[in-house]
């Protein structure tokens, strides 16, 4: 039986606080995607798996407590909006295609199909390991990896090169992906993301 291909705008990798938030900003902006679980970093030889980061937060109860809030927002947000989260889907392999030939830029390879995206949201592994991964993609990386990957449709939220980064910091950078995506995927509609409000989680104080 031939595995399914789907096509979407947009693959998040990663079912924690991290992808829920950018999925959450996405579907507030009228951006189609689809969230999997995991990733691991493809090799020649043999898959290795990214793992966890270690926490910022390990011994912070507070901030514990603030992450478990969040991501319970977020949860119902995900359910009451009805977002394409796929908690059991683990993205297993990651291939950049050729744009001009497919219409997209990238498959994301999964034990159910593959999903094909336009713009991919990494939220599971580390900058050191994300160099890595793009270098066996054949992608050349300057001195600024964020840049490199905006360029080519791949964009990171809660990945630090040590640790995690905090909620409100997490928070950030799902709001900053959800308006840079929006805004190639609906250039004409710029100013309404960049005025948007996260509506997905209370203010924090």
């Amino acid at each position: 039986m031939p595995a399914s291909t789907e096509r979407t705008t947009a693959v998040v990798i990663g079912a924690g606080m991290p992808g829920l938030a950018v999925a959450s900003e996405l579907s507030r902006y009228g951006v189609d995607a689809i969230v999997v679980d995991g990733m691991y970093v493809p090799a020649p030889s043999q898959p290795l798996n990214t793992g966890i980061l270690q926490r910022c937060d390990a011994a912070d109860a507070a901030c514990l407590q603030e992450r478990s809030e969040i991501l319970r927002h977020l949860r119902n947000y995900a359910a009451s909006h009805g977002l394409d989260v796929r908690n059991t889907t683990r993205a297993v392999r990651l291939d950049r295609l050729d744009e001009v030939a497919v219409g997209t830029q990238w498959a994301v390879h999964t034990a159910n199909g593959v999903l094909l995206a336009d713009h991919v949201v990494v939220t599971r592994c580390g900058q050191s390991q994300l160099r890595r991964m793009l270098a066996e993609l054949g992608i050349a990386i300057g001195q600024n990896l964020v840049a490199a990957m905006r360029a080519i449709g791949m964009y990171l939220v809660g990945v630090g090169e040590l640790a995690t980064p905090t909620p409100k910091e997490v928070l950030r950078q799902a709001k900053v992906v959800g308006q840079a995506i929006s805004a190639k995927v609906y250039p004409d509609s710029v100013h309404g993301a960049l005025t948007g409000t996260f509506a997905a989680v209370p203010a924090l104080a």
